[in-house]
């Protein structure tokens, strides 16, 4: 005898990358699932599926979020940020070019996620050092890199931050 499985999904209404979407999704669907399957957004990777690795790393309501863990129904209301919705962003572009130069990258499995995390250090944490930048990417795993070009991508663009803060002062006392 075969049982019949029905398949039970949720609407859910949300804002992706200040886009408002609305869909039906099955209660088990992860955040990462439905970026990925439903919106085509495929920036987010998923890595060990846990919360472990950071590589799905997002923004819910501006909070750092693992996206593998998150279910997608549970962000009905929420405003979701992807790396794909930074386009215009300043940080994130700075990080991307700061990434880049610093040699940052290089499988790129990570970088979504890392991106994330680090645009919440340089937003949230100007003056971390470089032992604090490392504490805040301990829920990033990176296998390539070592993370030496990671921390050193994020404290440039941390000291840019500063020295564009600082530099006006210091011309305006000069006069």
């Amino acid at each position: 005898m075969t049982d019949l499985v029905t398949c039970v999904t949720q609407r859910i209404a949300l804002r992706v990358n200040r886009e408002d979407v609305s869909a039906a999704v099955e209660p088990r669907t992860s955040l990462a699932d439905f970026l990925r399957e439903q919106q085509m957004l495929c920036g987010t990777n998923i890595g060990c599926e846990q919360g472990v690795c950071g590589a799905c790393t997002l923004l819910v309501d501006g909070m750092p979020t693992r996206s593998c863990i998150t279910s997608a129904v549970s962000c009905a209301g929420a405003e979701v940020q992807s790396i794909e919705g930074f386009d215009d962003d300043a940080v994130m572009n700075a990080l991307r070019a700061a990434f880049t130069a610093e040699h940052a990258l290089q499988c790129g499995y990570c970088t979504p996620g890392m991106l994330m995390s680090a645009r919440d250090i340089v937003t949230r944490l100007p003056d971390a050092d470089d032992e604090r930048v490392r504490l805040e990417l301990s829920g990033n795993l990176c296998r390539c890199t070592g993370y030496v070009g990671i921390v050193r991508a994020i404290r440039r663009v941390l000291d840019a931050r500063r020295a564009s803060q600082t530099a006006p002062l210091a011309a305006a006392a000069a006069v």
